[in-house]
């Protein structure tokens, strides 16, 4: 992908990484700390290494206290409109962030596609769909812009009531840009407001 987008204008050498993953290791050993030596001890323990961590290994916290500091924030609920559902997008089990390795679940029984959404069996009578009937999901946000995923195979799974579930980045396109959290600016994927529409198609 990386020579796909970057041509041959790109001085990283992505053959090389290519050929040999210990290369990839090798730099990452350069810049992230605690991954010194990154080869050679994994090469004396092949089942991985534990990297540093100060609470775990000296009682030791990053705080001006030194001490684990906790704060306690409100409850917050998400308002969800009648005959809306709250949407959390999630990984699957053979994923690794946005890197998908198969089509298999094993997590929640899911078989031979990522196109799902998972729904209690009451809230999918609700929109009458049946369980492998086709839906599309189609986010609400506050700037009236329709954002539609089509084709989603419903799945009824013991979610709990108004709530649904579904693979990312499959649905990162019904995520608002505008709507991310308070601190840390990143996307409110757990917290999206849809509704189900009988799919045209499959």
């Amino acid at each position: 992908m990386a020579r796909a987008v970057l041509g041959g204008g790109s001085a990283t050498p992505w053959e090389e990484f290519e050929a040999d993953y210990a290369r990839i290791r090798d730099r990452i050993a350069r810049v992230v700390p605690g991954f010194q030596d990154f080869n050679a001890r994994l090469a004396a323990s092949p089942g991985g290494f534990a990297l540093p961590h100060g609470p775990r290994d000296e009682r030791r916290f990053p705080t001006k206290t030194g001490k684990a500091n906790f704060t306690a924030a409100p409850v917050e609920y998400p308002r969800v409109p009648e005959g809306r559902l709250l949407l959390q997008t999630l990984r699957s089990h053979d994923q690794y962030n946005t890197t998908i390795y198969g089509l298999d679940d094993r997590y929640r029984g899911i078989r031979g596609g990522r196109r799902v959404v998972l729904v209690h069996p009451e809230d999918a009578a609700a929109f009458g769909l049946a369980d492998g009937a086709y839906a599309d999901l189609v986010s609400e946000w506050t700037d009236g812009t329709e954002r539609r995923a089509p084709g989603f195979r419903v799945v009824h799974y013991p979610t709990s009531r108004g709530c649904a579930a579904a693979y990312y980045p499959e649905t990162n396109v019904l995520v608002p840009l505008e709507s991310t959290a308070d601190v840390s600016n990143t996307p409110a994927s757990k917290s999206v407001i849809v509704r189900l529409e009988q799919s045209q198609s499959a």
